[in-house]
């Protein structure tokens, strides 16, 4: 009898890619993510809620906070082994690794990034360590792809800023002890930081959502916050501050959708060996092969992508576009296994005994999110023509 592969991964010797301390990280990860996250995670789903707290400190012990980062108590892994641990933390739920994004490659890596020594020093290690939660304020109700034109603004008040806006679709709003928010100035558009209990600061929890629902999703509103001259990040005043975080962000999720992708082929392999129909499991049948062998063929090919411009990262010689294309490819394809796997099983792909339809419905967000399809197609599309199609 033929052997059957651990995982579809091994059809590209993966493994034979990677560092020790590579491996070693994916494998702590992949633990913690067995052991805690999948047996309680299709529950939270269920329930529209996380333990989000509890789960914050368990990260930050595991090391995966700000974990690409260097000092102030982050680890300075390598762009490899944090690429894997957030495709072992999406292949749990995206909504867990949209916690860890937001928190390391959002909040603090703003902050670690354009932030003084002084706010570094005051943040980075509570929110290395999950005693902090951050959330990111960039995205408003009419203002997604084009952040530009934002209508959140800061005026300077004798040496005192105020703060007017509303975000939207902010991960962690609702749990966070800081808000890292971009606003309009006089100066160009700045970033402040805005401990949440500041006066005038308040969070609005998004209910009655169809995907990411093991995720805390909220509406800020900053109503005449008055923040000190050193709540603002010194280092930047442009968009080159929001849009750094998000290409950090997009990064993990070149590696995150693969999880949730392996996550579903795996879990669809395996119900067809099971699965008896006409007298022979379903992965008997060439069809079914056939829908296994593309998957697999994608998943493969989108990895040894991710790997590759990981590798560039780690080089310093990864540009925003290879990003770009990286989150386009990783999506599109995690999206279109999801639905073939779901397809796979039948009226069971539909509950929540299996895994599979929550991570698609949570795919159709992440397809979206941190840039959509279509933007990336443009941005890609520019490099190749020299023409912004998206003016």
């Amino acid at each position: 009898m033929p052997r059957i592969l651990e995982t579809p991964e091994s059809l590209f010797d993966i493994d034979g890619l990677l560092y020790d301390e590579e491996r070693e990280m994916r494998d702590v990860v992949r633990s913690y993510v067995t052991k805690h996250i999948k047996p309680e995670v299709a529950t939270w789903f269920e329930q529209g809620h996380i333990p989000a707290k509890e789960l914050s400190l368990a990260l930050g012990k595991l090391g995966v906070l700000g974990m690409h980062l260097e000092g102030y108590g982050c680890a300075g892994t390598t762009a490899v082994a944090y690429g894997l641990a957030c495709l072992e933390l999406e292949a749990g739920d995206s909504g867990i690794r949209s916690l860890v994004s937001v928190q390391g490659s959002l909040a603090m890596k703003a902050i670690h990034a354009f932030g003084s020594e002084e706010q570094k020093q005051e943040w980075l290690p509570h929110m290395a360590s999950g005693e902090k939660i951050g959330c990111f304020g960039l995205t408003e109700p009419d203002f997604g792809s084009d952040p530009s034109g934002m209508r959140t603004h800061a005026k300077r008040d004798g040496s005192d800023w105020v703060l007017n806006g509303t975000k939207m679709w902010i991960t962690n709003g609702n749990v966070a002890d800081v808000a890292v928010i971009w606003a309009q100035t006089d100066e160009g558009i700045r970033g402040f930081i805005v401990p949440t209990d500041t006066a005038g600061f308040s969070a609005n929890l998004i209910h009655h959502k169809l995907s990411l629902r093991a995720s805390v999703t909220s509406e800020l509103v900053l109503d005449g916050i008055r923040l000190p001259a050193d709540a603002v990040l010194p280092n930047v005043s442009s968009l080159r501050g929001p849009l750094t975080c998000l290409n950090e962000a997009r990064f993990g999720i070149i590696f995150g959708a693969l999880g949730a992708a392996r996550e579903c082929l795996e879990t669809a392999i395996q119900y067809g060996r099971e699965r008896i129909q006409f007298d022979r499991p379903i992965a008997g049948y060439q069809l079914t092969q056939k829908k296994y062998v593309d998957m697999a063929v994608e998943l493969g090919k989108g990895i040894l992508l991710a790997l590759h411009l990981a590798r560039l990262k780690d080089q310093g010689t990864l540009n925003p576009v290879q990003v770009n294309i990286g989150k386009l490819n990783s999506a599109r394809e995690a999206l279109s296994i999801a639905r073939e796997c779901r397809n796979i099983l039948g009226a069971n792909g539909v509950t929540l005994e299996y895994p599979v339809m929550r991570h698609m419905v949570n795919l159709e967000s992440v397809y979206t999110y941190e840039g959509t399809n279509e933007m990336h197609t443009l941005v890609v599309g520019e490099a190749l023509t020299g023409i912004a199609a998206y003016h």
